[in-house]
C-alpha cells in the first residue's frame, strides 16, 4: 500500500536575492524531476529567485508563497550559546524558517522533501512509500546518533512530523541541530512504529567531512547501488572565504566545469545538463 505520495518540497529564497539561481540549485530539481518523475513539485519561497537557471526550471514547478516564521524571527534563544550567536551575527536565521516550514509542508500534503542543495541518483525503492515516515542516519554528531533532516519522506498527516514539530517548538535553542536533527533521533526511539530510519548510505553516503566532500567534489569514486540521493553539504564550502572544509566553491561550479571535468558529483549531474 503506498502511504507516501509522489510529491516533492523543496524551500529556496528565505533571505533576498541578490546572486542568480545557481546551476546546482536547477540541477537538483532537474534531477528530481527526471530521476523521480513526481506528480507535483512544490517550490516554497519568501524573495523569489531570478536568472536564466530559474526560467529554465521555474515552469515545471508549483509556487507557493510563504510568510517568515514569527517564532524564529522573535526568538531569544540565539543569545544563549556560541553556536546561536553566530548564526544570527551571519544572518542564518533563515536555515531554521526552512525546518519549519518544511514539516509544515509535509503534513499538508505528505510526500518528499529535499535541501536544494540534493542531487537525485535513482528512484527510492517502492518500500518506502508503504511506510508511515523515512528518514536516514548520517554521520554522529560527537557521541549522538542523528536522523538528518535534509531529506524526509512522510504520508500526510504523519504522526511522528506532527509531534516531532510540536517539539521543535519546546527544544529549539538556536543551535543548528538539536530541534532539527537530535530531536527526531530521540523521537524515532520513543515511536518506532511511526518511522522508517534507513542507513547514511541511501542518503547521505558522502558525509559531511573533508574526506567527504574531497570524494564528491574533489574526485571520482562511484556510488554505492543503494545512493538513491546525494546531500552536498553547500553550507560548509559555498562561499569562496569558506576553505576550513575543501578548496572548492560556488564559483567554481559552473556548467563548463561540470562538463569538462570527471569528479563523483559531475559525473552524475552532467546528464542533467541536457
Amino acid at each position: 500500500m503506498t502511504r507516501i505520495p509522489a510529491k516533492y518540497h523543496f524551500i529556496f529564497g528565505l533571505k533576498p536575492q541578490t546572486e542568480p539561481f545557481h546551476l546546482a540549485w536547477y540541477l537538483c530539481l532537474r534531477s528530481c524531476i527526471e530521476v523521480n518523475n513526481p506528480d507535483r513539485v512544490f517550490f516554497y519561497y519568501h524573495n523569489e529567485p531570478y536568472g536564466p537557471w530559474w526560467e529554465r526550471i521555474k515552469p515545471e514547478l508549483e509556487m507557493v508563497h510563504v510568510d517568515e516564521v514569527d517564532f524564529i524571527k522573535d526568538s531569544d534563544a540565539y543569545k544563549n550559546s556560541d553556536e546561536g550567536q553566530y548564526i544570527q551575527s551571519m544572518k542564518l536565521e533563515y536555515a531554521h524558517q526552512a525546518d519549519f516550514i518544511r514539516l509544515r509542508a509535509l503534513l499538508d500534503h505528505g510526500g518528499v522533501y529535499a535541501d536544494i542543495d540534493t542531487l537525485f541518483v535513482q528512484p527510492f525503492p517502492q518500500e518506502f512509500f508503504s511506510k508511515p515516515c523515512v528518514m536516514g542516519r548520517e554521520k554522529e554528531l560527537g557521541e549522538h546518533e542523528t536522523l538528518c533532516n535534509a531529506l524526509i519522506l512522510a504520508e500526510p498527516h504523519s504522526v511522528f512530523i506532527e509531534r516531532w514539530l510540536s517539539r521543535m517548538y519546546e527544544v529549539f535553542d538556536g543551535t543548528w541541530s538539536r530541534h532539527s536533527c537530535l530531536e527526531p533521533a530521540m523521537l524515532s526511539r520513543e515511536m518506532p512504529e511511526m518511522i522508517e530510519v534507513v542507513e547514511q548510505e541511501y542518503f547521505y553516503h558522502y558525509p559531511y567531512t573533508t574526506e567527504g566532500l574531497i570524494s564528491l567534489l574533489g574526485k571520482v569514486e562511484a556510488p554505492p547501488d543503494k545512493v538513491c540521493s546525494i546531500h552536498m553539504w553547500s553550507h560548509l564550502w559555498w562561499g569562496p572565504e569558506r576553505t576550513d572544509f575543501i578548496h572548492f566553491h560556488n564559483e567554481m561550479l559552473t556548467e563548463e566545469f561540470i562538463r569538462k571535468y570527471d569528479t563523483t558529483y559531475n559525473l552524475i549531474a552532467r546528464k542533467y545538463l541536457g
